[in-house]
């Protein structure tokens, strides 16, 4: 989830100091973002994969509302003083999405209990709920493109995982429980690998901010801006030379 914002976080620390922090720099708040959105989808995961017997994620809201829906939050804020305007999107989006889903399961909000025993639009507004945030996330998967091969396969393998977890739960409105399993469990496993890649992107970040060989934890990185920048450097020239040959002919 983190491209160049290593190199962003160097340059601001060189170039600028603020105010409050009486002559300190400001520390990296990517790592505690990842991390606790590495551990609150990959504790979901386990949940829609049914391990160990596992059937449902309430034991997890926990983790929604304080470790996703206030930690990132609170990390994306900063995110944004560093003027980091994808992560911070990213990190709020995600932090809120896993609170409003921990506010869905929990009893006290009575989201459930509101459609009583119509099932089938419980699990239809939970499908679109699902597919609204894939086509959110779609953006996040083209925002990706421009850093590394880690953060562009953790938005891809979040894409497949929302999309297939509505698709659970408009399986599960028409009555075909033996499928909306099946589908959940296909959800539970790329959500189980997003979280993995989350867990390698925190540890990337960590050992850039300690220091540590770049090597330990490879992004891939594709440099897709930089060869944009030099491709629109390059047709800058070309077309200014063929406006002074224009002007020279004339």
């Amino acid at each position: 989830m983190t491209g160049t914002n290593s190199e962003k976080l160097n340059e601001y620390n060189t170039k600028r100091e603020c105010p409050w922090t009486h002559g300190r720099q400001l520390g990296n708040p990517t790592a505690f973002a990842l991390g606790a959105f590495a551990t609150t989808i990959t504790t979901l995961s386990c949940a829609l994969m049914e391990w160990r017997g596992l059937t449902t994620a309430n034991a997890f809201i926990g983790n929604f509302f304080f470790i996703a829906g206030i930690g990132m939050v609170l990390s994306a804020q900063w995110e944004l003083v560093l003027g980091n305007s994808y992560n911070y999107t990213v990190f709020s989006a995600y932090g809120m999405f896993y609170g409003g889903f921990g506010a869905i399961l929990t009893p006290l909000f009575g989201v459930s209990s509101t459609f009583g025993d119509d099932q089938s639009g419980y699990n239809n507004a939970l499908g679109f709920f699902c597919i609204l945030w894939t086509v959110f996330n779609t953006f996040f998967l083209l925002g990706s493109l421009s850093t590394d091969l880690v953060t562009i396969a953790t938005y891809a393998a979040l894409e497949i995982y929302l999309c297939l977890l509505g698709a659970s739960y408009f399986v599960a409105a028409e009555d075909r429980a033996g499928d909306a399993i099946a589908v959940k469990k296909a959800a539970g496993s790329f959500a189980f690998i997003a979280g993995l890649l989350g867990y390698y992107s925190m540890g990337h970040a960590i050992c850039q901010d300690q220091g540590l060989p770049s090597f330990l934890f490879p992004m891939g990185d594709v440099h897709l801006r930089e060869r944009w920048t030099a491709s629109n450097r390059k047709n800058a020239v070309l077309l200014d030379r063929e406006t002074v040959k224009q002007d020279d002919a004339l």
